[in-house]
C-alpha cells in the first residue's frame, strides 16, 4: 500500500548554527536525504543570555539592536541559502527555529525522526574541544541515529 501522505519519521534534523561545522552537516544532510528521500529539516536555536548564565553586562554586538531570535533567523536563512546554493541538488529545506539550550532543543526536535545530524563542533565557548558538548549530548541522548559531521 503506497500513501501520499508525508511519513513524519522520514525526516532527517540538523542542527545549524551558521559555523562552518554546521554548514557541512547540513550539506551532509542534504545529500543524504537525496539518496534516501527523507525529509530534511534545519533547526537553530536561541536563548535569553540574561536567562541561562551569560556574564552580567555581557552584550553582543551581532544581537544590537535586533532580537535574539530574529537574529537567529537570519543565521538559519542565510546559512540554508548559502549551503543549498552550492549543492547540484539542493532538494527543499524546512527550517525552523526553537527557543532552548541546543543540545536539549536537537533532542526533542530528532524524537521520531529518521536521523539527526550535527556538525563536530559549533559556536561553543569551549571550541578547541575534539567533540562539542552539543554534539555529545546529542550523541548519547537522541532516540535516532546521529551522525556528527567533522
Amino acid at each position: 500500500m503506497t500513501s501520499n501522505s508525508p511519513d513524519s519519521s522520514h525526516r532527517i534534523i540538523v542542527g545549524v548554527d551558521g559555523s562552518p561545522g554546521s554548514k557541512k552537516a547540513l550539506a551532509w544532510a542534504v545529500n543524504q536525504a537525496r539518496l534516501t528521500g527523507a525529509t530534511v529539516e534545519a533547526v537553530t536555536t536561541w536563548q535569553d543570555p540574561a536567562k541561562h548564565g551569560t556574564a552580567y553586562g555581557w552584550t553582543s554586538a551581532a544581537f544590537e539592536g535586533d532580537t535574539y531570535a530574529t537574529t537567529m533567523v537570519k543565521v538559519l536563512d542565510d546559512t540554508v541559502a548559502e549551503v543549498t546554493a552550492q549543492l547540484s541538488h539542493p532538494g527543499t529545506v524546512l527550517a525552523q527555529i526553537v527557543e532552548g539550550h541546543p543540545a536539549e532543543a536537537l533532542v526533542r526536535a530528532a524524537a521520531g525522526a529518521e536521523l539527526l545530524v550535527v556538525g563536530s563542533r559549533g559556536h561553543g565557548t569551549f571550541s578547541s574541544i575534539m567533540l562539542g558538548s552539543v554534539s555529545q549530548h546529542c550523541v548519547q541522548h537522541a532516540t535516532c541515529p546521529v551522525v556528527v559531521v567533522r
